[in-house]
């Protein structure tokens, strides 16, 4: 799983947010993205200037929005911009590397061009900049169970590469890309480690291995 080795000790105190519904970040994941608001597209501009980290958020769904604006979700993760490309029409299309979790300590006033922007406190998630070992989740369940997910939900999936593919990365990249909700993504997020990560993520790809015609539901 990638890890952002190269940054210094001190992670930025404030950050750009960028709150994005069904777009989760987890340390050591990438996402891609494909900007093309104007004020996002500022936020990518001045974070490029300045370091090249911004926040990844999800909108809170139990929150109705205030004046147009999401409620955001209190647990982020701070991304670093490992990739970039501009498009002939002016979009944006980068790819972010997760760094490490953070709460949101406060809501900054909105930058000059238009883009939130919070304080951070790393100090819950000070593990996030070293690699979980792999022994740390149950691996032959975890594959079980995507094994059964996959095939109710009729994904065709490279096998040997899954199997190839470390624990930690294939618990972080499927978190990332299965189509689960926000409250149940924002519920990966803030897992406190590999651990019970997996075990969230068996108990979610069995729930919809099962089906609805089981009866049964999502935990409210």
């Amino acid at each position: 799983m990638d890890r952002d080795s190269s940054w210094p000790g001190t992670l930025p105190a404030t950050v750009p947010v960028f709150p994005l519904a069904g777009a989760l970040l987890l340390p050591g994941g990438r996402l891609p993205l494909n900007i093309f608001e104007p004020r996002y597209l500022a936020m990518v501009e001045d974070a490029l200037a300045a370091g090249r980290m911004f926040g990844m958020v999800l909108p809170d769904p139990a929150h109705p929005q205030r004046a147009g604006r999401s409620t955001l979700y209190r647990v982020a993760c701070l991304g670093r911009i490992a990739s970039f490309a501009e498009t002939e029409d002016g979009r944006y299309l980068i790819t972010l590397l997760g760094v490490s979790r953070f709460r949101v300590a406060e809501e900054l006033p909105d930058s000059p061009r238009g883009y939130r922007r919070v304080r951070t406190d790393y100090v819950p998630y000070i593990t996030d900049r070293s690699e979980p070992p792999a022994a740390a989740a149950d691996r032959p369940a975890l594959l079980a169970a995507v094994r059964a997910y996959f095939q109710a939900q009729r994904i065709e999936a490279d096998w040997t590469a899954i199997e190839r593919t470390a624990t930690p990365t294939l618990v972080t990249t499927l978190c990332m890309v299965c189509p689960f909700t926000d409250a149940e993504k924002q519920a990966l997020l803030e897992a406190p480690d590999l651990r019970e990560r997996a075990a969230m993520l068996v108990s979610l790809m069995q729930m919809d291995s099962i089906g609805p015609a089981s009866g049964s539901e999502r935990p409210s």
